[in-house]
């Protein structure tokens, strides 16, 4: 059969105008039955013309959906669009049947050059449903009028049993479905206009001119796929005069397109862009099962459980498809749908229980597949290098959330550490740092990681710094530290920079950080900048990064902070205190691991007794407010630099019947308050919990609703057994105890001595935690074979047992 003979096939003449739902797999088993039938010299596609260069690319064996096209602004490349592609959207499959039957395939969509121009105006001109569709206005969904005019109220559930759930190969007539299609887009733009789309017009007018043109170069055997809503406004009779008006007078940018990774999260509704569909995975198992899709689907979710180590059985897949099919004859639909499948799952897989169904409908119905595109595909400098860095150190880019353990005491998890920092300065955000759940130690980094596709625009906008990942992260970085407001901006770069191994932008940061500390007087910003440097000093001998210059700047800033701090706390109000206390702490944390670092000869004696020397300034000072006096003298007792009488005898005084109840209670906020175990001081020292007890007694009934949120705070914080045992000795009366020189030894609620029989029955259990038994065992083995060998009668055996 000729090609002419097949086109006349083809419904009416004209171009063969094929209307689609972006991402819908029944679409794209229609589409490519109808290329097959009609057989085009030409397939036009709905998308921008820039990406006309970068169709041969879909043919490369590298490119794998889910894939989009990228398209962003050269001088702002933050200003982006894009139009994803999966393997079984409508558009892929005309890109790819053009490619394998050797026609072209064009894009006739406004150009993104336009586009992007718009978004600078005022709200974006997209595709379809490309990112932001229907935020900024209020448009017909076409879906949501035809089935509620069928009479549903899910336009999903609808569309999928009229489209999604046909049986493509036994179609008769395969132009029929779309000609129903834009017979009902007709009605529905007869009925509503626009539908709320006013650039719609714009974009239309330039698809009939790419239309008209492809047909006087290939004659009337020309397709068009497109969405479905723009086929009554294809097939309009307008004149082309009327369409180049439109088109006058647009603004314009200059844009570059290339290709970059998807994922099905991003296709995924829920991710924000209007282009995507509820459940991907469940619509790409859709256009690939070749039969028995409900089956299939429960085998797969059968299969996942169990690697979850779930019990699931061949009984279990076999009454999930009976119940699935049984509840879509009693919902009256054709086959089962994804509503039914689920609810299967839900009651046979999972048990009713919705934890593994979370799962279920996390990596398979939305699904964590992650593109990949050709390195011949386009791409900025800073693309190129930060793909060589990956392959290098073997780091690659995953849509499924993973942790990343890191030793930096190796070469390559170094290196990995360095990458990810650079990300980061650059604002790549492909990693975070985790908690780690092992060592503590600065040789040990935790990463969560995860690639997103907006990530590539973040990557084309740090493009500018530079063309390789360090030279970018550098230049950033001096950028940053000349334009940074705050000392803690300042010191926090530093860090970074450590961190991410730049050498060259220490200096300019360090120049940046010495003037700006220089010309500082406030002492809480200089208390909040201190920390973030004094932690920089920690990975000089991990990283082998030079921090000398970093630590002569970071003792001098504690010599300003210790000058500065006891004046800067006196007359403060409540919030300003307890913000002064959070500044004190991270001094104290910070001077702790600062220690002798302050060089030799500069003048500066030992951090250490000068940050006591002012502890004990502010423990003593009255305008001090009472919670940063209670915790001067709470680390004061930590350090070992106040007597616990001497401790007892400050706080005697401050719960006095002469200091108001509100000064009380936020010294004893101060002392005990906070995470740093102050429930556990008053559990083992019973002459501050007696004070604390005696006071809170005599509180005056009026003041006590005023002292009670403080109190409230304080013990709030404390673990339920400490506060427990808190109780326990309050109930039995600590502060009535006699104190005397014939106290009895101990603590009330315990006994004077140890059981001893009590502490015999956990030995058993220690025995087995620290491996002793098997130990003994071993031992006594190694005994015997000695004994065997040296006394083949084993008489030396027995008398050893």
């Amino acid at each position: 059969m000729s090609d002419d003979t097949a086109w006349r096939r083809s419904p009416g003449p004209g171009p063969l105008l094929l209307g689609v739902r972006h991402h819908g797999p029944g679409s794209a088993r229609a589409v490519r039955a109808a290329l097959d039938a009609a057989r085009p010299r030409a397939v036009l596609i709905e998308g921008p013309p820039e990406a006309d260069s970068l169709v041969p690319l879909a043919a490369d064996p590298e490119m794998r959906p889910p894939v989009a096209l990228l398209a962003h602004a050269v001088d702002e490349p933050g200003r982006s669009a894009f139009w994803p592609l999966a393997d079984f959207s409508p558009e892929w499959v005309a890109l790819r049947w053009a490619l394998e039957h050797g026609a072209p395939a064009r894009f006739i969509d406004l150009p993104a050059t336009h586009m992007l121009a718009w978004e600078r105006r005022e709200d974006p001109c997209e595709p379809d449903d490309g990112p932001g569709a229907g935020q900024r206005q209020v448009r017909v969904d076409p879906l949501a009028a035809l089935a509620e005019a069928a009479g549903h109220d899910d336009p999903e559930r609808w569309w999928e049993d009229v489209v999604e759930h046909r049986g493509g190969a036994g179609e008769r007539d395969v132009f029929a479905p779309f000609a129903a299609v834009a017979e009902a887009m007709g009605a529905l733009r007869e009925t509503y206009g626009g539908g709320g789309r006013d650039r719609d017009a714009v974009r239309e007018a330039h698809m009939r001119l790419r239309l008209r043109a492809a047909q006087r170069e290939f004659g009337e055997q020309v397709a068009v796929v497109c969405g479905a809503w723009h086929v009554p406004a294809l097939g309009a009779k307008t004149t082309v005069a009327a369409d180049r008006e439109l088109l006058k007078g647009l603004p314009k940018v200059k844009a570059d397109m290339t290709w970059v990774p998807w994922t099905n999260r991003r296709l995924a509704r829920a991710s924000g862009y209007g282009a995507g569909i509820d459940s991907p995975g469940w619509y790409g198992h859709l256009f690939r099962a070749p039969d028995r899709p409900v089956e299939r689907w429960l085998t797969k979710v059968a299969g996942l459980l169990r690697e979850e180590d779930r019990i699931v059985s061949s009984a279990h897949v076999i009454e999930a498809v009976r119940l699935a099919e049984t509840l879509a004859v009693m919902r009256g639909r054709p086959l089962p749908g994804l509503g039914e499948t689920t609810d299967a799952v839900r009651a046979v897989l999972c048990e009713g229980s919705d934890v593994p169904l979370a799962l279920v409908h996390d990596r398979l119905v939305v699904g964590d597949v992650l593109g990949e595109v050709p390195e011949a595909a386009p791409a900025v400098p800073l693309q190129r290098d930060l793909a060589r860095e990956q392959r290098r150190l073997r780091l690659k880019p995953e849509a499924l959330e993973r942790e990343l353990e890191l030793d930096l005491r190796k070469e390559g998890d170094a290196g990995r550490s360095r990458l990810l920092h650079r990300l980061r300065l650059l604002g790549v955000g492909w990693g975070e740092p985790a908690q780690s759940r092992g060592s503590t130690g600065t040789f040990r980094e935790t990463w969560r990681l995860r690639w997103e596709p907006e990530l590539s625009v973040r990557v084309a906008e740090a493009g500018v710094w530079g063309t390789t990942v360090e030279g970018a992260a550098t230049a950033r970085a001096e950028a940053d530290a000349v334009q940074a407001s705050a000392l803690a901006d300042v010191t926090g770069l530093a860090e970074h920079c450590l961190l991410a191994g730049l050498p060259d932008a220490l200096p300019v940061v360090m120049r940046v950080l010495a003037d700006r500390a220089a010309l500082d007087t406030d002492v809480g910003r200089l208390a909040q900048a201190l920390p973030a440097l004094v932690r920089s000093l920690r990975y000089g001998d991990v990283r082998g990064t030079d921090t000398q210059a970093l630590a002569g700047v970071a003792a001098g800033l504690a010599e300003r902070v210790f000058v500065g701090l006891p004046p800067a706390c006196a007359a403060l109000d409540a919030d300003a205190a307890d913000e002064m206390r959070g500044h004190v702490d991270a001094v104290h944390t910070a001077v702790g691991l600062l220690g002798e670092a302050a060089q030799a000869g500069s003048g500066h004696s030992d951090l250490r007794l000068r940050w006591r020397a002012v502890l004990r300034t502010l423990s003593g000072r009255d305008t001090v407010p009472g919670v940063l006096r209670g915790r001067a003298v709470r680390i004061l007792l930590d350090e070992g630099e106040l007597e616990p009488q001497e401790a007892a005898r400050l706080m005697g005084l401050v719960l006095s019947p002469g200091t108001p109840p509100a000064d009380a209670a936020a010294w004893i906020e101060g002392f005990v308050g906070g995470s740093g175990g102050g429930g556990m001081l008053l559990v083992h020292d019973e002459r501050l919990l007696g004070l604390v007890d005696a006071w809170l007694t005599g509180v005056p009934a009026e003041a006590f609703t005023d002292v009670l949120p403080l109190l409230r705070r304080t013990f709030s914080v404390y673990e339920p057994g400490v506060r427990r045992t808190i109780g326990e000795l309050v109930r039995r009366g600590p502060g009535e105890r006699p104190r005397g020189a014939g106290q009895a030894a101990g603590t009330p609620g315990f006994g004077a001595e140890p059981d001893a029989a009590r502490a015999d029955a956990v030995l058993p259990v220690l025995r087995l935690l620290l491996g002793l038994d098997e130990l003994d065992a071993a031992e006594d083995t190694a005994q015997e074979a000695a004994l065997g060998a040296a006394d083949p009668d084993n008489d030396l055996v027995e008398a050893g047992r």
